[in-house]
């Protein structure tokens, strides 16, 4: 791989400590990228994502897509030789039903009427 196609990022945790900096191909996904994060992931952190759809990345403001490359993310201040780039993780595990729960449309409806018939 030439040089110049690989692009390192840095990536910052909720508790503000980080993982990287780490070398990827521009072309890679975001998806694979959210894979290696899982991969490298402290584990004596509270929170721990367990599947690539429990991480979410924000680079420049932006929640970045899984079908997105690197090289589609990088702004125009990336062009700057500050040496690598850092995007900040948000965990947010998939919430799974219990029996217990009910759905919305499940729940008894209340009719509210304000007529008045004289």
């Amino acid at each position: 791989m030439p040089e110049e196609d690989l692009v390192e990022l840095k990536f910052r945790l909720y508790d503000g400590s980080d993982i990287g900096p780490i070398r990827y191909s521009s072309s890679s996904t975001i998806a694979a990228v959210k894979e290696r994060i899982i991969s490298e992931w402290p584990r004596d952190k509270k929170i721990v994502p367990k599947v690539a759809n429990d991480v979410k990345l924000v680079s420049a403001g932006k929640v970045l897509e899984n079908s997105t490359t690197i090289a589609q993310c990088k702004s125009p201040f990336s062009e700057l030789p500050v040496g690598f780039i850092t995007m900040h993780v948000v965990i947010q595990p998939t919430l799974t039903k219990t029996k217990t729960e009910k759905k919305v449309d499940e729940l008894p409806k209340k009719t509210t009427c304000t007529c008045c018939i004289m």
